[in-house]
C-alpha cells in the first residue's frame, strides 16, 4: 500500500501524484507498489528489502543526494500472539523532493502523523518531520513498557497462589519482549549519536529537539534494564514460591495419608480370622474408633509441633 500526503494551510491531504515537499508512506508493498517505487523512487527501491527484513538493525546513511535511517519501532500486535509486542525495522528516506517512510506492517507511530495528532507536522519540513518519528518511537517504547508493567503485576497476584506453569510462561515472554526492546533502544542510540554527528540538522531547534529525542530513548533504554532486572529476580522469586506452595501440598497429603493408615490398620488387624482381645464385646467397634481418633489428635499434635502446617 502506498499513500501520498502533503501538508498546507488547512492541514494534511491526501494527493495523487508526488509533489515537492511530499511524504510517501509504504506498508508492505507488493509488486505493483516495487513498481511504482521504481518508477518514481529508484532510490529507495535499492534498501526496499533491509527495510522488510525484521532483522535488519538501526542505522544512518548520508549521501549527496539523500538521507536514509533505519529506526526500530515498537509494535503491537494482538495479546492474541504469544508475544504481543514485538520491534520492527521503519525505513526513512529524505531526499530534495519527499521523504518516504516504509515499514512491512501498519504501525501506531506513523498513524499518529495520518490521523494529525502530532503538533507542528509539516511534510515539507522534512528535518523535523524525522525528529518527530524519532521523538514518537521513544515515546512509545515508554508506553508500551509502562502497559508491559501493569500486565506482570497482574501476572504477578495471580502467580502468589499458584502451582502451574501458566504464568511463569507468561513473565518469560514478556521478559523476551524487554530484550528485544533493548537491543532495539541501543541501537536507535547509536543511529541517533550518528546522526548527531553528521551535523545534518542545521536549525537549532532541531539540534535541541535531537537531544530531547536522546534523552528519551536513554530514558526508555534505562526503564526496559530495570523492568528485566526485576522480571529475572522476579521469576526466580516465584519459582521457589511455587515449590514452596507444593511443598505444603506434600505436607498435606503425607498427613492425610497418615490420619487414613491408623484406621485401616485396626480395620487389618481386627479383620483376621483369628481369636482377638475384646473382639467379641459389644464396644469393641467404637472403642477402636475412638482409639484411632485418639491417634489422629496426637499425630497432629506432633505435626504442629513440627511445624508443618
Amino acid at each position: 500500500m502506498i499513500q501520498l500526503f502533503q501538508t498546507n494551510d488547512t492541514g494534511l491531504r491526501a494527493i495523487q501524484q508526488v509533489e515537492n515537499g511530499c511524504w510517501i508512506n509504504i506498508v508492505d508493498p507488493n509488486d505493483q507498489d516495487k513498481a511504482w517505487l521504481e518508477e518514481h523512487c529508484p532510490l529507495a527501491v535499492e534498501y526496499l528489502t533491509d527495510s522488510l527484513d525484521q532483522d535488519e538493525l538501526s542505522r544512518v546513511e548520508k549521501e549527496n543526494d539523500y538521507l536514509l535511517v533505519v529506526l526500530r519501532i515498537p509494535h503491537f500486535r494482538g495479546m492474541e500472539f504469544d508475544i504481543p509486542f514485538i520491534t520492527l525495522p521503519l525505513l526513512i528516506m529524505q531526499t530534495e523532493q519527499y521523504t518516504i517512510t516504509l515499514c512491512k506492517d501498519e504501525n501506531a507511530i506513523l498513524q499518529e502523523f495520518v490521523r494529525e495528532r502530532v503538533r507542528g507536522f509539516r511534510t515539507n519540513k522534512k528535518d523535523t518531520f524525522l525528529l518527530q518519528i524519532l521523538l514518537k518511537t521513544a515515546t512509545k517504547f515508554l508506553t508500551h513498557l509502562r502497559n508491559i508493567n501493569k500486565v506482570v503485576e497482574k501476572l504477578e497476584d495471580e502467580l502468589e497462589n499458584s502451582l502451574k506453569n501458566k504464568e511463569i510462561v507468561g513473565l518469560l515472554q514478556y521478559e523476551k519482549t524487554l530484550i528485544y526492546y533493548t537491543t532495539a533502544l541501543q541501537t536507535n542510540g547509536t543511529m541517533m549519536e550518528r546522526l548527531r554527528r553528521l551535523r545534518h540538522f542545521t536549525y537549532e531547534e532541531d539540534v535541541d529537539l535531537l537531544e530531547d529525542v536522546q534523552i528519551e530513548n536513554q530514558q526508555a533504554l534505562q526503564m526496559t534494564t530495570v523492568s528485566i532486572r526485576i522480571m529475572g529476580q522476579m521469576m526466580e522469586a516465584f519459582s521457589s514460591v511455587i515449590n514452596n506452595n507444593m511443598n505444603n501440598v506434600m505436607k498435606t497429603l503425607t498427613f492425610v495419608t497418615i490420619c487414613l493408615a491408623i484406621p485401616t490398620l485396626f480395620a487389618s488387624l481386627y479383620g483376621m480370622n483369628i481369636p482377638l482381645p475384646y473382639a467379641q464385646t459389644e464396644t469393641a467397634f467404637w472403642g477402636l474408633l475412638g482409639l484411632s481418633g485418639a491417634m489422629i489428635s496426637v499425630v497432629f499434635l506432633l505435626f504442629r509441633r513440627m511445624r508443618w502446617f
